[in-house]
């Protein structure tokens, strides 16, 4: 052990994933419960994320939700990973994260993706198209303008308590959103996902183009994935195994069902495809027990000179999702608060 630079951030991304015999409700309460265990664990930062019309998915109103967590807690960071941007005027986002920034002063992320809706049908719903997705610099310009005052897309309008605020801006790297960042002098968050050699290369592209600006004035990467510890490496994949089959399913029925325990779906008779997908499903992501993972860990951290590590592990068991948070946070040297 002790691979793992001490000056690496880990935090946290939860989805609000639905279990089986769970209703969205519970899901949303389970969050707020989740980011009071990851204040308690250590973790620096608590993000929700943006799913529209999505079975399976509770989080929809991600700065809804980052207000009830950020209500729930006392110290973490919260935010959003994150307000997709194209589905929204840059007006109203800004109003939104000003009144967090002033109820919450100091501990407010702005996560923004380049994204659309997930369906043709949400895009029609949200007054959007694919090519939303392209006027997402300018979107993101006149976004940042409200903070500091100097937007020009609308000459004379101001947001209301945004103005003069700073909530903390990261762009998520959805395909050219790390050219976006580094031009606009933002963080970057960029997934991994079993494709290394092109994050690596779009974090190298980041770091040479990145232009300081008033938001930051050095690059600073946030690598996301997740992540699962347990006492045997079969262990740490039964803990992936509920969302890769959820992906799985959605891909051959279009639906994302409730995540269920991983021995039944392990049981269950999945067709040739099927299996093909389940299998896709758990590649790319870091798993087996403490010593396996810190390796790990510590290996990508060292390549991509990342600043933090997001975790975006889900599960069935809630517990067992605990157990493996709170290894992360021991094999980090997190700090647990007491009480």
């Amino acid at each position: 052990m002790g691979t793992l630079p001490r000056t690496t951030r880990f935090s946290v991304l939860d989805r609000s994933r639905t279990r089986r015999d769970e209703t969205a409700a519970d899901a949303l309460r389970t969050t707020v419960r989740f980011a009071r265990e990851a204040e308690h664990l250590g973790f620096h930062r608590f993000w929700v994320a943006e799913h529209h019309g999505v079975p399976g998915v509770a989080g929809s109103a991600p700065t809804v939700l980052a207000a009830a967590v950020a209500s729930a807690t006392e110290r973490i960071r919260v935010g959003t990973g994150g307000v997709m941007l194209p589905n929204h005027r840059p007006l109203v986002v800004a109003e939104q994260f000003g009144v967090l920034e002033a109820l919450f002063p100091g501990r407010v992320d702005m996560g923004l993706g380049r994204s659309v809706g997930f369906t043709d049908g949400v895009r029609r719903a949200l007054g959007r198209d694919k090519d939303a997705a392209d006027g997402f610099p300018d979107d993101l310009a006149e976004l940042l303008g409200y903070f500091t005052g100097d937007q020009t897309a609308h000459p004379g309008v101001h947001a209301r308590p945004a103005e003069g605020l700073r909530p903390a801006p990261f762009v998520l790297a959805t395909g050219e959103g790390a050219e976006y960042a580094a031009r606009a002098g933002l963080p970057l968050v960029i997934a991994l996902f079993g494709a290394e050699e092109r994050t690596v290369r779009a974090i190298d592209a980041y770091r040479t183009r990145f232009r300081p600006s008033d938001w930051a004035h050095e690059p600073y990467v946030v690598i996301a994935g997740s992540v699962a510890v347990a006492d045997t490496p079969e262990d740490a994949e039964d803990l992936l195994v509920p969302e890769a089959w959820s992906a799985a399913y959605a891909r051959t029925h279009g639906v994302f069902p409730p995540l269920m325990p991983a021995d039944e779906i392990r049981a269950l008779a999945m067709t040739a495809k099927e299996r093909t997908y389940l299998a896709d499903g758990l590649r790319g992501h870091i798993r087996g027990t403490e010593d396996d993972v810190e390796a790990e860990l510590g290996r990508l951290v060292g390549r991509t000179g990342a600043d933090e590590f997001l975790v975006t592990t889900s599960t069935f068991d809630v517990a067992r999702r605990s157990d493996t948070y709170a290894r992360i946070a021991r094999l980090a040297g997190l700090t647990a608060t007491v009480g």
